[in-house]
């Protein structure tokens, strides 16, 4: 089982220092083939998307987002911060399972 991570060069070279695999992207189609490829590794278990890159494909993502349990797709802000008017881990886990934490 394995982690994996799409994002902007500084936050995949960041988590590759501890040892977590990841696609740098820079635009809507490399983002979305790194995403595809990673969904068809049945070794990688979460995927870690930085907010911005999801952005770019964020129908796609928002189709395996709570739909599909395998992989878990987790976004996460970039060096940036987060992006405004996103949920936050409480409040999507609120969704996720329908009660108010």
């Amino acid at each position: 089982m394995k982690y994996a991570i799409i994002g902007d060069e500084d936050t995949v070279l960041g988590f590759g220092m501890v040892g977590v695999q990841g696609r740098i992207v820079r635009d809507a189609e490399q983002a979305l083939r790194a995403f595809q490829g990673l969904l068809e590794d049945r070794e990688v278990a979460i995927v870690i998307i930085t907010e911005r890159v999801a952005e770019m494909i964020r129908s796609t993502v928002d189709k395996y987002l709570f739909t599909v349990s395998f992989p878990l797709i987790v976004e996460i802000p970039d060096r940036h911060g987060p992006r405004p008017g996103r949920p936050t881990i409480k409040e999507m886990v609120n969704t996720a399972i329908g009660v108010r934490l």
